[in-house]
C-alpha cells in the first residue's frame, strides 16, 4: 500500500526551528519529485518547498526562502523539511506529497499524499 507519513510537527516560539519528515511506504520515494505544502485554516493550500527526482532541482516559495530547506534520505526514504527562523505566519498544517515526474508548487501535479502534521507558532 502506498503511504506517506509526515511528522515533527509541534509548538514552537517565533524564531525557533522544526524539522519534518516525509516517511514513504510501498514506494521508492527517491523515484519522485516531492513538495511540501501547508494549509492554514480559511487558507487554500499552498506549496513551500519542492526537490525534484533526482534532487539537483529545488524551488521555494518567496515566503520562506532562506528559512526552510527541503532535503531527502533516499537510504531512509525519507524526505526533510527544515524550518528554521519561525515566524507567526507559518503556522499550518505541513502535508508532503509525491509526484511522478516533475517539481512544481502546483498541488494538482501531485499523485500521494501524507496525512498531514500541525505547525503551531507562538510565544
Amino acid at each position: 500500500q502506498v503511504q506517506l507519513v509526515e511528522s515533527g510537527g509541534g509548538l514552537v516560539q517565533p524564531g525557533g526551528s522544526l524539522r519534518l519528515s516525509c516517511t514513504a511506504s510501498g514506494f521508492t520515494l527517491a523515484y519522485y519529485a516531492i513538495g511540501w505544502f501547508r494549509q492554514a485554516p480559511g487558507k487554500e493550500r499552498e506549496g513551500v518547498a519542492c526537490i525534484s527526482s533526482n534532487d539537483v532541482n529545488t524551488d521555494y516559495a518567496d515566503s520562506v526562502k532562506g528559512r526552510l530547506t527541503i532535503s531527502r534520505d533516499n537510504s531512509r526514504n525519507t524526505v526533510y523539511l527544515q524550518m528554521n527562523s519561525l515566524k507567526p505566519e507559518d503556522p499550518a498544517v505541513y502535508y508532503c506529497a509525491a509526484a511522478f515526474h516533475i517539481a512544481t508548487m502546483d498541488p494538482g501535479h501531485y499523485a500521494y499524499w501524507g496525512q498531514g502534521t500541525q505547525v503551531t507558532v507562538s510565544s
